[in-house]
C-alpha cells in the first residue's frame, strides 16, 4: 500500500508539473500572430510521416541518421515497457503483461534489450562526437553555457535509463527462470551466487529508478531542447506547403500602396490602418515562427549549410532561432511575473544583431537543411523589414537602390528616358 501510494504521489505530481509547463510553452507559441495552416490536410500528413517521423532530412549524413533513429525508435518503443510499470506501480503488481503474453512477451523483453543496447551505444558514440572527435557545428560558439550542458544530460540520462532497464531484467530471478534473454542472460552468470534479497533490492532500486527517471525526464523535457521529440509533429505538419523559398507580401503594404494609388479605392469593411511594419519584437511574428522556435534541435545543419556563414560573417541561422526561443521565454517570463501588459526596454533586435540579418543572403539553404523544417530566413526578413521601414536603417548600398528606385523607377542611377540607349549603340 505504502508502495501504491508513493507510486500514485510521483506520477500525479509530475503529470501535473508537465501539463502545466507545457501550457505555458503553447501560451507563449499563441503570443504570435494568426496565420492560418490547416489546408491540404493529406499533404500534411504526409510531410509530417517523411519529416518528422520518417526524419527523411537526416539522411544526408547516413551515419547520424542510423545513430539518431536507433535512439529515436529505441527510446520510444522501450517505452512501451513504461506501460507495464505504470499499471505495476498502480495496482503493486509485478510484470502484469507475462501472463497474459505469455512466450511473446519474452521475446518483447528480448527485443527491448537489443534496443537498449543500441541505444547506450549510439549516446556513447554521439558523447564522443562533441568531446573526443568536436565535430565543428557540435561545438560552435553558439553552443556556449546551457545548450552544451543540454545535450550532455539528455544523452547520460538516457545512458542511465536503457542501463536501468537492463540491471532490472538482470536481477529478475523470475524472468531469467523462464527466459533467456539476449543481453541481461549474459550477465546472470556474474550475479549468481548473490543472496536473493539483494537481487531484489537492487531490481527494485532499478524499476524505481527507471520509473523516477522516466518522470523526471518528462518533465526536463520543456526547458530543453529535447521538447523537439514532441513537438516536431506538429511543426512539421503545420509547415508551409508554398514553393521554398517564397517571399508572402505584407498585406498591410499592399492594401496601403493601393489606397494610395487609386484615390477612388474604397477600404476593406473593418479596416484598420496598420500601425507598424515588419517585427520589432515576437509578438510580431506568427505562431508558426514561435512554433519553430520551440522545435529546434540545435544541430546546425542550418549554419553549417550557410554560405553567409561559412565565409566567415556572422550570421549563424542556428543562432537566430535560439535568440527567438531565448526572448521568447524571457517574455513568457515577464507575463507570469507581471502579468500580460507588462513591457520591458528590450525587444528581438535586442538579442539579433542588424549585421547578423543584412548578412543573409535569402538562399534558402538553411531552411533546406533543417530535419524539422524550420524557416530561420522568414525571422530574417522580417526583422529588415522592420529595419527598412519603422527605422529607415539599411546599408549603404540600398538606400542608393531605394533612392533610385524612388527617383527613376529602377534600380540604376539613370533617367527612365535613356533606358533605350543601350539598343542605339548597337
Amino acid at each position: 500500500m505504502i508502495s501504491q501510494i508513493l507510486f500514485i504521489i510521483l506520477f500525479g505530481t509530475a503529470v501535473y508539473f508537465f501539463v502545466r509547463n507545457v501550457s505555458k510553452i503553447r501560451r507563449n507559441i499563441f503570443l504570435g500572430k494568426d496565420e492560418k495552416l490547416n489546408d491540404n490536410p493529406s499533404a500534411r500528413w504526409k510531410n509530417m510521416a517523411l519529416m518528422a517521423l520518417g526524419q527523411k532530412r537526416m539522411f544526408d549524413r547516413p551515419v547520424a541518421a542510423v545513430l539518431h533513429i536507433l535512439i529515436y525508435v529505441g527510446f520510444i518503443l522501450i517505452n512501451l515497457e513504461v506501460l507495464e510499470i505504470l499499471i505495476d506501480g498502480a495496482f503493486n503488481k509485478h510484470r502484469i503483461f507475462e501472463p497474459i503474453l505469455s512466450d511473446f512477451y519474452f521475446f518483447l523483453i528480448g527485443f527491448f534489450e537489443v534496443l537498449a543496447a543500441g541505444v547506450l551505444i549510439a549516446c556513447v558514440f554521439f558523447l564522443a562526437r562533441r568531446f573526443i572527435v568536436k565535430v565543428p557545428r557540435l561545438v560552435h560558439k553558439d553552443l556556449v553555457g546551457f545548450p552544451v550542458r543540454d545535450a550532455t544530460y539528455i544523452l547520460i540520462i538516457e545512458i542511465l535509463l536503457m542501463g536501468a532497464v537492463l540491471l532490472m531484467n538482470i536481477m529478475d530471478t523470475d524472468l531469467q527462470d523462464v527466459a533467456i534473454l539476449p543481453i541481461s542472460s549474459l550477465f546472470v552468470p556474474l550475479i549468481q551466487n548473490m543472496p536473493l534479497d539483494t537481487m531484489h533490492v537492487v531490481e527494485r532500486t532499478a524499476w524505481w529508478g527507471h520509473l523516477v527517471g522516466i518522470l523526471l525526464f518528462l518533465n526536463y523535457l520543456p526547458f530543453s531542447k529535447h521538447f523537439h521529440i514532441i513537438i516536431a509533429f506538429p511543426n512539421t505538419w503545420y509547415a508551409s506547403l508554398n514553393p521554398e523559398g517564397k517571399f508572402e507580401n505584407l498585406a498591410s503594404v499592399q492594401q496601403e500602396v493601393t489606397l494610395m494609388m487609386n484615390p477612388s479605392a474604397q477600404p476593406p469593411a473593418g479596416y484598420e490602418p496598420p500601425t507598424s511594419f515588419g517585427v520589432k519584437d515576437v509578438n510580431d511574428l506568427s505562431w508558426k515562427n514561435l512554433m519553430d522556435a520551440y522545435s529546434c534541435t540545435e544541430c546546425g545543419r542550418c549554419t553549417s549549410a550557410c554560405p553567409a556563414n561559412t565565409t566567415g560573417k556572422l550570421l549563424s541561422p542556428r543562432r537566430v532561432v535560439m535568440q527567438v526561443r531565448d526572448r521568447l521565454e524571457e517574455v513568457g517570463h515577464n507575463i507570469d511575473k507581471h502579468g500580460k501588459d507588462f513591457k520591458d526596454e528590450k525587444d528581438l533586435h535586442s538579442y539579433i544583431s542588424a549585421e547578423e540579418l543584412w548578412a543573409c543572403t535569402t538562399c534558402n539553404a538553411c531552411f533546406e537543411a533543417c530535419p524539422v523544417q524550420i524557416n530561420p530566413m522568414e525571422v530574417i526578413y522580417k526583422m529588415r523589414q522592420y529595419l527598412v521601414m519603422e527605422k529607415s536603417e539599411a546599408p549603404s548600398e540600398l538606400n542608393g537602390m531605394f533612392t533610385n528606385l524612388e527617383n527613376n523607377g529602377a534600380p540604376w542611377q539613370f533617367s527612365p528616358s535613356d533606358r533605350g540607349n543601350w539598343a542605339k549603340e548597337g
